[in-house]
């Protein structure tokens, strides 16, 4: 099944976000109201999102560490589908916040650092995550890591097997994709190469394009 497209608003503000959003909303899947745009902003990004967008599902990307079930409570109450949280949190705070995603029926994803934990996921898991991201950081392709291979495809199917829903981020262009070609991804996020694009809705048509391709 084709993967869904995640456009990443990190913006610094509502006004340039919704300025990219509105133009290329219709060729994507979900919205995630990106963690520098809800430090800057806060959770009304989100409500604010809900209220223009009530189809789409709606990524609150706090990164949860602790305070698992206040946060979660406030990202639901503001609109959130799902909510994220740091592989580094304790289990305890992640079953509370998967615990308040249930009440509202919403989802819950672990975000991965570069270092991976098959037994940890196994956990994550049986507390109900639903999903994990596998990511490429800023700071990887600042220090010029720009390549995806064999062992982040290795990890996706890893992860697959285990039950997750599996979400690929990092500076991801079309060409990327080849190398998760009919791999059980369900989400691919891109940020930059969408919002900041000259022509928003086009560069999500070739990212979908480049997805129908690569599973057809």
């Amino acid at each position: 099944m084709r993967p869904h497209l995640q456009v990443a608003v990190d913006n610094l503000d509502l006004v340039s976000a919704f300025r990219a959003l509105n133009r290329c909303v219709a060729e994507v899947d979900v919205i995630e109201c990106g963690t520098i745009l809800i430090i800057s902003e806060g959770l009304r990004a989100v409500r604010e999102v809900r209220a223009l967008y009530p189809d789409k599902t709606v990524l609150a990307d706090v990164r949860i560490a602790e305070a698992g079930s206040l946060i979660a409570r406030q990202c639901f109450e503001a609109g959130a589908t799902w909510v994220s949280c740091v592989a580094g949190a304790s289990d305890t705070t992640i079953g509370q916040v998967v615990k308040v995603a249930n009440e509202y029926d919403g989802e819950v994803q672990v975000e991965l650092g570069d270092t991976y934990d098959a037994g940890r996921a196994r956990i994550w898991r049986d507390l109900g995550v639903q999903h994990v991201i596998v990511k490429r950081s800023r700071d990887r392709e600042a220090a010029g890591d720009l390549s995806w291979g064999p062992q982040d495809r290795e990890r996706v199917e890893e992860l697959a097997a285990i039950g997750f829903k599996v979400t690929i981020t990092g500076g991801i262009k079309p060409a990327d994709l080849e190398v998760f070609a009919g791999a059980p991804v369900a989400v691919v996020i891109s940020g930059r190469a969408i919002m900041g694009a000259e022509d928003p809705a086009a560069a999500a048509r070739e990212i979908n394009d480049a997805l129908a391709k690569a599973w057809p």
